[in-house]
């Protein structure tokens, strides 16, 4: 195992030891009892089979079979989850035919960050993920089901279902996704039309034509955002089948993987072969390896709070200081937009993340030590799957990347380190995602231009004020503010304007897309304005100085302290499309460092 990669996970077992004994000691008073259903009094048993079948009731009624429940993100809106309209039926089937019962417990929200850029819901959208986790804790505490299946793909909603699995850690789990939309229109055009939009050189018919060519089809969108890292994720912690991330929707293959999904989880139950909960298997080496395939497949930054708040769920504390270490001793060895042309289909076909999951095992970068849901061991991560005669096989990813530009080899890399940076100085601390910049834009010494939101900065741009070298600083965003939106929407603008010469980068307290691009963008400054942090005293002129290859984060400035920090944004967006519901988890939202949780 590599010096640093010990070293990080043996620091994080010692943070950790408390909160993470406490944790498994209440996970094992709640295993202690077995099955549940089997203590529940007759009346409350006969409300859970009250509408099932006759063959249902008397396997619900027993001892011997699992009751398998379903947490379902399925909607219509959402194109990853459109597809989950038809799994519960299969998995009902699958269940009955490996002798078990399953019913769906519970649907939870599941919003589109896609339809809510750059609009007031994007202030809604981090919250979610705790609604979604206390969503799926309310499913689980009927407390009549032996595993759980989650269905969920996007952005907020695995690592939420995540969070929510573990507070019922006793229980085993799987993640069965739906799977990606085919090729379209490729993300790089599209992002073309975006910026030919800004510059006025096409309208906006144009630019529709060009989105709808792009995100054409159900299953996920292709780049590489948060939806497709959560995936990788869930691959990466041995909570969801082999190569099963970016198999297409509607497939025979994508058919006999969830179908193998629910095989896989009934044999974790207490009556199946092996009991497996979900926390014995999100364990410290686990959320590591978590960090490693991040960094390695150049990941979301979204996923430097989602992970945090996920391992504290399993009393296992990290922090942007582990990423930024881990990131000094693992290879880029992916080139997905945005981090390069290629979508998630075409990584899949070039090897995928089996094949990047070797080469890390190979080299000692990854721990194979871990419990899975198919047992001990990370290599069973390098095979694939193939459909053949009606079942199910696995077989070894190819020997070596089958497209170089777009799967690399840890010999040959596309960087000698991760995706991710932490920059820090007298401004607090912040994430810059490095992979999708090229090396001559990953530092600036520019004048502040201060922004109170995207659309304040598409005036100034369309009004020509931005034609120089500048740092757009967007305060008040946190989580705190106004619920820590993404701010994609300055994408385009921020692009044409490099496009053009200026040297120009975004500082902001908020978070940018799993998306995010060219631009060096120093994102999730803790701490945030609103909790009293420099960057919400930042004004026009200010010298601002982003290093990610230093680390630094800096203002210069004589006086900065002294002056007061503005609240006018904060109190625009604190009612309005249900703004005002979440004004508690405003209130009580831990830093973006500590998962920007209202559990915390």
């Amino acid at each position: 195992m590599h010096d640093t990669i010990q070293c990080v996970t043996d620091r994080i077992i010692s943070r950790s030891r408390d909160s993470r004994g406490a944790y498994l000691q209440r996970m094992h008073d709640s295993a202690s009892a077995g099955p549940t259903r089997q203590n529940t009094a007759c009346s409350n048993l006969a409300h859970v089979m009250a509408a099932a079948s006759p063959i249902e009731k008397k396997a619900i009624a027993g001892r011997e079979v699992p009751n398998l429940g379903i947490i379902t993100a399925y909607n219509d809106m959402l194109s990853a989850h459109q597809p989950f309209a038809t799994y519960p039926e299969q998995i009902k089937r699958a269940a009955a035919e490996n002798g078990a019962v399953a019913q769906v417990a519970s649907g939870v929200p599941a919003m589109c960050d896609g339809v809510t850029q750059g609009q007031d819901g994007m202030d809604l959208s981090l919250f979610s993920r705790d609604v979604i986790a206390l969503s799926t804790a309310v499913a689980l505490s009927h407390e009549v089901f032996d595993a759980a299946i989650f269905l969920g793909i996007c952005d907020k909603i695995v690592p939420g279902m995540l969070i929510g699995a573990l507070s019922f850690g006793h229980l085993p789990g799987i993640f069965a996704p739906a799977g990606p939309m085919v090729s379209g229109l490729s993300n790089t055009h599209n992002a073309l039309a975006r910026e030919d939009y800004a510059a006025g050189r096409i309208d906006r018919r144009e630019l529709l034509d060009s989105e709808a060519s792009a995100y054409h089809a159900a299953g996920t969108c292709t780049f590489y955002g948060t939806a497709n890292s959560n995936q990788m994720l869930m691959e990466f912690m041995g909570l969801q089948l082999p190569g099963g991330s970016f198999v297409n929707p509607g497939t025979p293959l994508r058919e006999k993987l969830t179908d193998e999904a629910v095989r896989s989880v009934l044999r974790n139950t207490h009556l199946g072969d092996n009991y497996v909960p979900v926390a014995e298997i999100v364990d410290e080496k686990a959320i590591v390896n978590a960090i490693i395939g991040l960094l390695a497949t150049g990941g979301s930054t979204n996923h430097t709070i989602h992970l945090v708040a996920i391992a504290r769920a399993a009393g296992i504390t990290i922090d942007w200081q582990d990423f930024a270490e881990l990131s000094t001793a693992i290879p880029l060895l992916a080139r997905v937009y945005p981090n390069g042309q290629a979508d998630v289909n075409h990584f899949h076909a070039a090897g995928g993340l089996g094949l990047v999951t070797r080469e890390l095992l190979d080299a000692g970068l990854m721990h194979e030590d871990v419990k899975t849901i198919l047992g001990h061991g990370m290599r069973r991560f390098t095979e694939e799957p193939i459909a053949e005669n009606g079942h199910i096989d696995w077989r070894p990813v190819p020997e070596t990347s089958l497209d170089k530009d777009i799967v690399a080899s840890v010999a040959e890399p596309f960087d000698h380190e991760g995706g991710l940076s932490l920059v820090r100085g007298n401004l607090g601390r912040a994430i810059v995602k490095v992979s999708a910049v090229d090396e001559q834009y990953r530092s600036i010494t520019a004048p502040a231009r201060v922004f109170t939101s995207q659309d304040d900065f598409k005036r100034a741009f369309n009004d020509g004020e931005l034609e120089m070298d500048f740092v757009a600083v967007l305060a008040n965003q946190g989580p705190a503010a106004i619920g820590m939106p993404e701010l994609h929407k300055l994408t385009p603008y921020l692009g044409l304007l490099q496009s053009r010469g200026f040297k120009v980068a975004l500082l902001t307290d908020g978070r940018m897309s799993g998306a995010s691009g060219k631009v060096l963008s120093a994102i999730q400054v803790t701490p945030e304005a609103a909790r009293d942090g420099l960057i919400g005293k930042i004004q026009d002129g200010d010298m601002i100085t982003i290093d990610a290859a230093s680390g630094e984060l800096s203002v210069a400035s004589d006086d900065i302290a002294q002056r007061e920090v503005g609240r006018d944004e904060i109190d625009t967006h604190s009612y309005g499309i249900g703004r005002e519901l979440f004004a508690a988890f405003r209130e009580r939202a831990s830093s973006a460092e500590e998962g920007a949780s209202f559990f915390a």
